[in-house]
């Protein structure tokens, strides 16, 4: 059995995130629709801190040409790995042959899923936020937020990018001001009042389990992609930002079993269900609405569901030979 490998370095050249962006469109409109197999991840819990989860995936052919996706993610989210100088994230990603069953490819997970998450709020960035949205704050310096900046920057015209973090917002703005799509100059805020004060696009990447920003801080017509928070504990966005904002999700039942930032509020009474106007996918498909007015606050937020990994493996699998990239393996 031979099986093809894709090296970090495969997939940023295989995943453009403008392809992604339309990967994650669709596999949301799927996953709403109910065409898709996205299961909630099984969570391994190895510490506090540390978490291993398991995401497996099947999306049918959406054309007579496609084979469709099948394959599971493995992915480790390691607290614990900031002060041993280690990635946070860890991670794998099997693609299976829908039609055989037999395994396809191996593919680094880390990047994939970088990209993969930058284009969820790069999606919702680009159905929800005003259309003259030209400036950005991002709440975090890691991976993520790299890849939220590029996305959010591939959708909008992008003039002035703000980062907020408690560490490395220097290297962050050093390496990547002026990187394709984003404006030449990354301004570094000294407080989350700040980032926000000129912003028409927020993005929260961080692994914080309290807000990062004063909901009072938030302009009209904001739009907030939130990514960050991925277990029922941890709450990026706090309360009234949610109470004032129009809520978007990837996944109700993923963001009901694992979003801090809904269950909190939702728990201590501040909200409740009908707080969640709709899944992306049913805006996507023009089933529900999205933003209604220019002074509407909208909240995007996403907890990461397998599609989106189905969705990014499918292009991988279709751009890698074409460019000649990836090793061949025998089992």
């Amino acid at each position: 059995m031979k099986l093809q490998l894709y090296s970090a370095a495969d997939v940023n050249r295989a995943l453009p995130m403008a392809e992604a962006i339309e990967g994650v469109k669709a596999g949301y409109v799927q996953l709403s629709a109910g065409r898709v197999q996205s299961p909630l991840r099984t969570p391994l819990n190895v510490s506090p801190d540390d978490v291993t989860l398991i995401m497996p995936f099947y999306a049918p052919p959406a054309a007579e040409a496609d084979s469709g996706a099948l394959g599971l993610k493995l992915v480790s989210v390691f607290g614990s790995n900031t002060g041993r100088g280690l990635p946070l994230i860890h991670s794998i990603v099997m693609a299976v042959d829908a039609s055989s069953g037999a395994p396809l490819a191996l593919i680094e997970g880390g990047s994939l899923t970088a990209i993969r998450t930058g284009a969820a709020s790069g999606a919702a960035t680009d159905v929800l936020a005003r259309p003259d949205a030209s400036v950005v704050a991002i709440f975090g310096s890691g991976v993520q937020a790299r890849r939220q900046l590029e996305a959010v920057c591939t959708v909008r015209p992008i003039e002035r990018a703000y980062v907020y973090s408690l560490m490395g917002a220097e290297a962050f703005a050093a390496e990547m001001s002026g990187r394709g799509p984003i404006p030449d100059e990354i301004i570094i805020a000294a407080t989350p009042r700040e980032a926000l004060a000129a912003a028409d696009v927020v993005c929260a990447a961080t692994t914080t389990r309290t807000p990062v920003f004063d909901g009072n801080d938030v302009r009209p017509g904001t739009h907030i992609n939130g990514i960050g928070s991925f277990t029922p504990e941890m709450q990026e966005i706090d309360a009234l930002t949610v109470r004032r904002a129009s809520v978007f999700v990837d996944s109700v039942e993923a963001v009901l079993a694992e979003a801090g930032d809904l269950i909190i509020p939702l728990n201590a009474g501040e909200i409740d269900l009908d707080h969640i106007s709709a899944e992306l996918g049913e805006v996507i498909a023009g089933h529900k609405p999205g933003r209604t007015s220019a002074e509407q606050i909208t909240f995007f937020k996403s907890v990461g569901v397998s599609v989106q990994d189905a969705m990014a493996a499918r292009i991988i699998l279709r751009n890698g030979p074409a460019l000649g990239l990836g090793a061949t393996v025998e089992l």
